[in-house]
């Protein structure tokens, strides 16, 4: 029987070497890869070698005091990654004839993701799929299209700068962005404030806040305001933005349904503008070329017909 000559490859293929490659790539070092795989240093070393044979390219660059992936390497790994986590899966996909879905589900988000789509789809997947596991990691939102694109996660969502080609973007909600202050800060409390009255006042920011990023509608509104100055603070994470808000070192502007608890709570003051404010459009991004598993499957499935049944007003968050 004659084999293709495309899967000729993979028929010759040592697969015992991708795994040490893989194993390798993760621990940075062939010695520590040694010793996680319980063999020798000349016999990985070995390995590597024979893999850069077989494919005909350097993977590892190695000198002293230095370790890195080539582009090659970096291209093996992800392809590596997504081999060994389809492996993985073997079990729940030989196990998909069964009626009770089990599996992982990894969602990866952008820190101020915050709206009742998600959290109304885990609680019915939790209560009718009770031994389907979750892992959801925050990440700022490049880190997020990255790992996606690599295949190491279910679904992300997150802000979107640029669409990549061999990617998925869903529009998930829209949010509008507001300014606030702290306690502590000058302005907090005060009634009939103005926009100019926020002029020169330092400014707390997100990373993403730059004039070629996804959060440029808001850098727009704080050069018309004169906020772009001073930023005395700045973070990828909703959460630490909120701190430095809180303690007031600054102005923060933040998703105005995700703080509207901060503001009853007299955490945070809201401050002009009321209206025509910076407009953030969320998405859900996902990669056709990953296999996922029964239980992603069903989920994303679930998540993408909630999408396409809610209308946009319903998922615009405007307080």
């Amino acid at each position: 029987m004659l084999i293709d000559p495309d899967r000729k490859f993979a028929f010759k293929l040592d697969w015992n070497l991708l795994r040490t490659f893989l194993v390798i790539a993760e621990e940075q070092s062939i010695t520590r890869a040694a010793h996680r795989l319980l063999r020798g240093q000349p016999a990985v070393s070995l390995a590597l070698k024979r893999l850069e044979t077989e494919l005909d390219c350097r993977l590892v660059e190695r000198g002293k005091g230095t370790f890195r992936l080539t582009s090659a390497g970096r291209k093996l790994h992800a392809e590596a990654v997504a081999i060994f986590q389809g492996v993985s899966q073997l079990p729940d996909s030989i196990g998909q004839a069964q009626n009770e879905l089990s599996g992982d589900v990894r969602i990866l988000l952008a820190s101020h993701v915050i709206t009742p789509l998600l959290d109304d789809q885990l609680t019915r997947f939790a209560r009718d799929h009770p031994k389907v596991r979750f892992t959801i990691r925050v990440e700022s939102s490049n880190t997020v299209v990255q790992d996606i694109r690599e295949r190491q996660a279910t679904l992300g969502i997150c802000l979107v700068n640029r669409k990549l080609p061999d990617l998925e973007y869903l529009h998930m909600f829209r949010e509008y962005f507001g300014f606030y202050c702290g306690r502590p800060h000058p302005l907090f409390g005060r009634e009939g404030l103005t926009v100019e009255d926020l002029r020169d006042h330092p400014f707390v920011a997100f990373d993403t806040e730059e004039i070629d990023n996804a959060l440029r509608r808001i850098v727009m509104l704080r050069n018309r305001m004169g906020l772009a100055s001073q930023v005395v603070g700045r973070s990828s994470q909703l959460e630490e933005v909120r701190r430095m808000v809180m303690c007031g070192m600054g102005i923060g502007a933040f998703p105005t349904h995700v703080v509207e608890q901060d503001v009853a709570q007299g955490l945070l003051w809201r401050l002009p503008p009321r209206d025509k404010l910076p407009e953030v459009d969320i998405y859900l991004v996902l990669n056709p070329r990953k296999h996922l598993n029964r239980a992603e499957d069903v989920f994303v499935g679930d998540l993408l017909r909630t999408l396409r049944n809610t209308p946009l007003e319903a998922r615009t968050y405007l307080a």
